[in-house]
């Protein structure tokens, strides 16, 4: 090879490693850029001549060049925050987002809510998730992961979970709804709802009539019936509860059952009193109530599936992704849940900016899921991922660049030298 091709080599070294340079300069530029994953240059020797021909041997290479940039996905640090809305994966996968150019793919998790209450990222770009149905449980629709109304209306109460033990012992007693104290055998009070979501109190009074026969009587005060006397009772709800001679819970046999309530309630509201299933029903005794030998008391707390309207008070994520709104009657409700795309070969993703990849043929399609499942990382809340670009390394490998360019330099005036003996000949 001739000493022209000396300098064509060392060109290719200066043009190879200069590009490294840029390389090791971005790593070190993005070293506080959140969820930047760090690149690696590779080289190359370049096509080489056989002065033998296809027999090969004594080969002359002709240089080098850069073959490929390699992302580095390798786990970031991660960094505790206190916004809610700021979250990490541990582990695979990435952040599923919508922009203007089509979905794109982050590791990046600075979101925020904007005005229409849609988590974005920093550039407002939207956030994907599965969407919540109007029960609060996941479905596997994917779309905007949105707040939704900030409130909730008021319901009113259909159900209440009431777990008792009825005393055996207790004696036979008529119940009298204008002396009801008096006249019952066991007495507990209930909070339930109307359809304006107005809290009432509702006394439960109840009577064994028989040996392992009970009626209870549901009652109100006056002060919050329609039409009644504040400080006199009204009589809402009636039903009677049979038991085996186990003190097992048989059957459940309801009675009147209507609550008018007053201050604009519907009228003739019903809240079912929901005792336990009965040994009729299919139930086995153990879930329901009882009648022991044994003092009358409430065995659980009651229950009831009412509330009052109620508007946002906080919001949290759970290591499944899912976001769940707090509200200020004390209901949990789940919104969405994080969607976390994997892929089957993530150093094939094109880096389009602004922390975002897109994928491409070498890529594979994105895996949509669940995190934690199939391979994709736990998400964590109040956590930001830092950049994984390891600073002293870089450093090093600055060097090492450096000193391969200054060599490389070395063979483009030693050949220049070369020239200039050759240039002399004719002058001598």
């Amino acid at each position: 090879m001739s000493v022209l091709g000396s300098f064509n080599i060392g060109v290719t070294g200066l043009k190879a490693h200069g590009s490294s340079m840029s390389v090791i300069g971005d790593n070190i530029a993005n070293a506080g850029t959140f969820g930047y994953k760090s690149s690696r240059a590779e080289f190359q020797d370049t096509l080489a001549r056989s002065l033998k021909g296809v027999d090969g041997g004594n080969q002359i290479g002709s240089g080098v060049k850069m073959s490929n940039i390699t992302p580095m996905f390798t786990q970031g640090t991660l960094s505790r925050t206190e916004n809610v809305t700021d979250l990490a994966l541990d582990g695979g996968g990435f952040f599923t987002i919508d922009t203007p150019h089509g979905r794109a793919y982050t590791r990046d998790g600075s979101f925020k809510f904007d005005k229409e209450g849609k988590m974005v990222t920093s550039d407002g770009f939207t956030v994907v998730g599965f969407q919540a149905d109007d029960r609060g449980e996941i479905t596997n629709k994917l779309g905007a992961l949105t707040l939704g109304s900030t409130t909730i209306p008021a319901k009113a109460t259909n159900n209440v979970k009431v777990f008792t033990n009825l005393d055996s012992r207790e004696v036979v007693k008529q119940f009298d709804p204008n002396k009801p104290n008096e006249t019952s055998n066991f007495a507990s009070s209930v909070s339930v709802f109307d359809n304006t979501g107005t809290e009432r109190i509702v006394q439960l009074f109840f009577n064994k009539s028989a040996d392992s026969n009970w009626t209870y009587h549901a009652l109100v005060d006056g002060a919050d019936a329609e039409g009644g006397t504040p400080g006199k009772f009204m009589e809402m709800a009636t039903g009677s509860l049979v038991f085996n001679d186990k003190g097992q819970l048989q059957e459940v046999k309801e009675g009147n059952n209507a609550f008018n309530f007053n201050k604009g309630a519907k009228k003739d509201q019903k809240i079912t009193f929901d005792f336990g299933k009965s040994l009729s029903l299919g139930g086995n005794g153990s879930e329901a109530s009882t009648q022991y030998g044994s003092r009358s008391s409430i065995n659980r707390s009651f229950s009831q599936d009412g509330s009052s309207a109620a508007t946002l008070a906080s919001l949290s994520f759970n290591d499944s992704g899912i976001l769940t709104a707090s509200y200020n009657n004390g209901i949990t409700r789940d919104i969405a849940q994080i969607a976390v795309s994997k892929f089957e070969n993530n150093e094939g993703l094109f880096k389009m900016g602004k922390n975002l990849f897109k994928e491409t043929k070498k890529s594979g399609q994105a895996a949509i899921g669940l995190s934690q499942l199939d391979g994709r990382g736990q998400v964590v809340s109040k956590s930001i991922e830092l950049s994984n670009v390891d600073i002293a390394d870089e450093f090093i490998n600055l060097m090492n660049a450096q000193r391969n360019f200054q060599a490389n330099t070395r063979t483009i005036t030693t050949s220049d030298q070369m020239l200039q003996e050759v240039l002399n000949i004719k002058r001598s």
